[in-house]
Parts: structure tokens; sequence; C-alpha cells
């Protein structure tokens, strides 16, 4: 227990320090910024969809944790992220953005990616608990997953008006959420074992939405056959990391 309490720890604050990336994309011209968050995008896919089908569910299996309950809390997953999304999306502000006026979508951006990573912080803190490689198998699938996302939410910060010291602190803050989330995950589990038979299946859920619902249509948007090999080389290439993990097993 001390072992998953010291890698919890770890992971969920340099999970939380990506938050930080916006600093590398300063000096990077957008068109060029734009060609590679592609490219990450395919891979976080490939990383998220890999943890899902190579680790979550083959470790559910083999401790005869998956049953009809498991599959409903998967169901769950999605419905939280859906919701989610849903929320974000209902509040968004179309008032013409001032410099006088800072747009509410961009805090409700980081309210929303407060609960994501607060999510994050549980499902890394349960994947620990049940084993060190699954553990780092998901870190891993999360921080491929939180890059390109936090280099998003650092841009919709600044449409949104904010400056780009108060964008980047916000950012960091909203990120520390997922320590608190695995924080709790490890109380949690240790109080009721049961807690992480359900947290480790929303977390298959949500990875699934993630991955189908927001990460690839984006991949769809470009019809280029040289770009979208490469795509398909980076999704792949996501599945392989993941794959290459269980030599850790």
């Amino acid at each position: 227990m001390q072992q998953a309490w010291f890698y919890t720890i770890f992971s969920v604050f340099l999970i939380s320090a990506i938050s930080l990336i916006g600093v590398f994309t300063l000096a990077i011209n957008q068109k060029r910024l734009n060609k590679i968050l592609l490219y990450l995008v395919s891979f976080s896919a490939g990383a998220l969809l890999g943890d899902v089908f190579i680790h979550l569910i083959p470790q559910l299996i083999k401790e005869n944790n998956f049953t009809i309950e498991t599959s409903f809390f998967a169901l769950g997953g999605i419905v939280i992220f859906f919701t989610i999304e849903k929320i974000v999306h209902w509040q968004h502000c179309h008032i013409p953005q001032t410099k006088q006026h800072t747009h509410p979508f961009a805090i409700v951006n980081l309210v929303g990616d407060g609960v994501h990573n607060f999510i994050d912080g549980l499902i890394i803190g349960a994947s620990y608990i049940a084993s060190i490689p699954l553990g780092i198998a998901t870190t891993i699938a999360v921080m491929f997953h939180e890059i390109p996302q936090e280099i998003g939410d650092f841009g919709v910060l600044l449409h949104g008006g904010f400056s780009k010291k108060k964008a980047l602190f916000f950012n960091f803050i909203s990120a520390l959420a997922a320590v608190l989330g695995g924080i709790i995950a490890l109380i949690a589990s240790n109080a009721a074992p049961a807690v992480t038979g359900a947290l480790i299946p929303i977390a298959i859920g949500g990875f699934i939405y993630i991955a189908g619902a927001d990460l690839i249509p984006e991949l769809h948007k470009n019809f280029e056959i040289k770009k979208s090999i490469f795509e398909l080389i980076a999704l792949i290439a996501g599945i392989l990391i993941m794959a290459l993990l269980l030599l850790l097993e």
C-alpha cells in the first residue's frame, strides 16, 4: 500500500505539471503547433484505447471482477464524461470578446477541466492499488491524453481573455485536482476495497468516451491522404506503447 501511495502521488503531480506545457508553446508558430497537435491527438487516442483493451479489461478478467455490475460501471463512466461535456457546452458564452470582458466559457473550461483532472486522479490511484505496472500504464495513457488537452486548454484561456501568466497559473491550479482525486482514491480504497472495483470500470468507460467522442472525431476533420496516414501511424504507435508495457508485468 505504501508503494501505491508513493507512485500515485508522484504520478498525479507529474500529470499536474503537464498543465505548464503552455510555456513551450509560446515560441511555436501556431500553424506548426496545429500540425503537431493533430498527431498528439491521434497518439493519445491510441494510448487510451490500448490501455483499456490491453491493461484495464484483462486486469478485471484476471481477478474475476468483470461482471454485469462492471459493465454498468463502465457505462456509468461514459455517462459521467458525457454529462461533464454537456454541462460545459450548455454554459458556453456567445458574448463577443473585448479587452474589458473575460469570456465565461474560459471559466467554465477551467471547472470542467478540474473535474476531468479529479477523475484522472481517481483513475490513477485506483490503478496503482490494483498493481504498479497497471498504474504506470494508466499514468502514461493519461499523460499522452493530457498533453494535447492542456495545450488546448491554455489556448482557450488566452482566447477567453486571460493573460499568459494568469492562463498558466489557473490551468495549473485546475490540474492539481488530479492530486486530490488520487488521494481520495487511495483513502476510499483502503476503507472500502469495493470502491476500486467501481473506479477502474468507470475509467474504462471514460477512456472509451474520450477517445471515441472527443479525439477520433477531430482526426476525421482532415481528409489529406498523407496526414491521414501519419495519423494512423500515430494511433497504432499509441496502442503499441501500451502493448510494450506488458513487459513490465
